[in-house]
């Protein structure tokens, strides 16, 4: 995972949970899969495309669950919330790996943050 993805030039402040304030707004916010990248599950993984760069890029079971989750949901708390319940694992636990998959899909230009203005 990519660590301080979202503090370059910035203190890295965190709060009694460890949070950032990079993570509690990325944790608020709402993700989607761009028009210029296309993806498809298959048993052993999940094959994601980005159009504009041409790279193929493929992601394990659990983070195509991940990534299924967050295009579903109202955000990125909430799809962490989704998976730690469909895996029987610990939302925090889960949290965690959400971000850090939010973080790398980013970074690649395969996931974007959707503005909540018109």
């Amino acid at each position: 995972m990519i660590q301080g993805a979202w503090s370059e030039g910035c203190d890295n402040v965190s709060d009694s949970s460890g949070r950032t304030e990079q993570d509690r707004d990325l944790l608020a916010a709402r993700v989607r899969v761009p028009q210029h990248v296309v993806f498809r599950e298959f048993p052993a993984e999940t094959v994601v495309l980005n159009l504009q760069t041409e790279q193929y890029h493929g992601l394990n079971p659990t983070a195509g669950v991940m990534l299924t989750e967050l295009g579903r949901s109202g955000s990125v708390a909430e799809a962490a919330v989704a998976v730690a319940r469909q895996f029987h694992r610990s939302e925090d636990e889960v949290r965690r790996d959400v971000l850090g998959l939010c973080a790398q899909l980013l970074d690649r230009g395969l996931i974007e943050i959707v503005s909540d203005e018109p």
